[in-house]
């Protein structure tokens, strides 16, 4: 994977960028920043109200904010024909040309024990998490590839085709991940899968990107990325935090806490250098490395160090897993099965995505 080589091209001077999940939390921050460094945005959220609130904060953080231009589109992204809506929009708003950027921020999280969970949440986080980054990537790619009025079907190019000028800039796919996309634990079981997936889509979509990249050589490169954010203090994570056992919460202690702001500053610095696999914190590149596998992209020699790092990180990881098996074993025995303290063992509220 990735066998074009890294570089700094997320360009968002000038250009547009779609982002699911701006309203609030890693996404708005992402949008005040990248408005910050020129581009014009696009938000997608589902309560128009938190929209437009939004999107004055991002005018506000503008670089140019009599020059650039602001959007948002109320849409639930979960269903494959409101994510087709959105694109539209975002092409009609902007003068017929797609978004140079899309960014998935949308998501939920439902933190419970397996058999605790009701059924329906499980493909509430397949939806809310890892479809409403299909619908949006198989949208926004038909819409660079294959627009109504394609002139560029490789079938229709003649034998003999004058020299190309220069490459345009990049365009990109940014997904959102999650330390569970890697390693996770006692009580995100309803969670995890979903954002495992959105890391093996990312892995297959940045491969396939280098078939496009070869068959339409006037065309921009597309680039696949997965940021993965830390933990953020979030009204978000309050919610999950209602639903969470006692026992999550424990396995929990010492996870890195990062505001949106810093998390958003970190993952566009890694989309700066030309990262495609984007940890915003040191606990989560350590032990995305020890787990890479068919995922190491970015050339041979970024490939060659997060191997030589991830053999030593797995030594650590039979450690860590042998003691988070221990801490969970201990706690059935002294507290039971249910993952709560004997005086919060009361039921507990049933979240519906954000």
């Amino acid at each position: 994977m990735g066998s074009f080589v890294s570089r700094n091209d997320f360009v968002v001077d000038g250009r547009t960028v779609l982002i699911t999940g701006g309203s609030s939390g890693l996404g708005l921050s992402a949008a005040r920043q990248l408005a910050g460094k020129g581009a014009n945005v696009i938000i997608v959220a589902r309560n128009t109200d938190k929209l437009e609130a939004a999107v004055d904060k991002i005018r506000q953080a503008a670089r140019s904010p009599d020059a650039q231009r602001f959007h948002h589109v109320c849409a639930d992204v979960t269903t494959a024909d409101a994510c087709a809506r959105v694109v539209a929009d975002a092409i009609a708003w902007n003068g017929g040309s797609p978004p140079d950027v899309l960014w998935c921020c949308s998501g939920s999280a439902h933190p419970s024990l397996f058999i605790d969970t009701p059924l329906d949440q499980f493909q509430t986080m397949m939806d809310s998490n890892y479809f409403s980054c299909v619908y949006m990537a198989h949208s926004v790619l038909n819409a660079w590839f294959r627009p109504a009025s394609s002139s560029h079907d490789a079938s229709k190019q003649p034998e003999h085709p004058p020299p190309l000028p220069a490459r345009p800039p990049a365009r990109h796919i940014v997904f959102t991940g999650s330390f569970v996309s890697f390693f996770s634990f006692a009580g995100f079981t309803p969670y995890c899968p979903s954002k495992a997936a959105i890391r093996s889509l990312s892995d297959s979509l940045s491969q396939e990107m280098n078939l496009y990249a070869a068959a339409y050589p006037q065309l921009p490169r597309v680039r696949i990325h997965t940021v993965f954010p830390a933990t953020m203090p979030t009204q978000s994570l309050d919610d999950e935090n209602e639903v969470k056992t006692d026992l999550t919460k424990a396995l929990e202690e010492g996870d890195q806490i990062l505001k949106p702001e810093e998390c958003a500053r970190r993952a566009i610095a890694g989309l700066e250098r030309g990262e495609e696999l984007v940890a915003t914190s040191t606990i989560i590149r350590l032990v995305m490395t020890s787990v890479l596998g068919g995922s190491i992209r970015g050339g041979f020699l970024k490939g060659l160090v997060d191997t030589v790092i991830g053999w030593l990180v797995l030594v650590v990881m039979v450690f860590i897993r042998w003691d988070m098996d221990s801490k969970v074993s201990k706690w059935g025995r002294q507290y039971g099965a249910t993952g709560m303290l004997p005086d919060q063992g009361a039921s507990r509220q049933v979240l519906s995505p954000n």
